[in-house]
């Protein structure tokens, strides 16, 4: 079960475990702001979201866009081929890393297991394959959803 962390701001920060927002409690670096009604951890209410006690200065997040993961990608696309738009599992590299291909936002899709088997080492255009959308940076919000 996810923790919500909001800012003393009341804006959202990223999620956390149930044991680590009740030792967020414990040490008083955040306070219940919603919780399960009637349920208890020792002294505290069960959290759904916890406030933190001091602000946190942020502006990292809204100066760049989010660092790349796979998770990212696959969330950006829907988890949706972008070749086939069947289910995808994996990320491919529109320019493959063998050929000095990066691990970024604008070089990655989400794909399913065959066609990323069938584009293998090579560009969409070499594989005859037509990818549904040209990939982009996602923002902060965007990936939330």
């Amino acid at each position: 079960m996810d923790v919500l962390v909001v800012n003393a701001d009341l804006g959202p920060l990223h999620r956390v475990s149930l044991r680590h927002a009740v030792r967020m409690l414990v040490r008083r670096v955040a306070e219940v702001h919603e919780a399960h009604p009637d349920r208890l951890i020792g002294i505290y209410p069960v959290p759904t979201v916890v406030r933190l006690v001091r602000y946190v200065v942020t502006r990292w997040r809204y100066t760049a866009g989010p660092a790349w993961s796979r998770a990212g990608v696959l969330a950006r696309d829907g988890r949706r081929c972008a070749y086939c738009g069947g289910h995808a599992t994996t990320v491919d590299h529109v320019l493959p890393r063998s050929r000095g291909g990066r691990n970024t936002w604008l070089n990655t899709v989400a794909a399913c297991d065959g066609c990323n088997q069938r584009k293998g080492d090579r560009t969409p255009a070499e594989a005859g394959m037509r990818s549904s959308f040209e990939p982009a940076t996602p923002s902060w919000a965007s990936l939330a959803r």
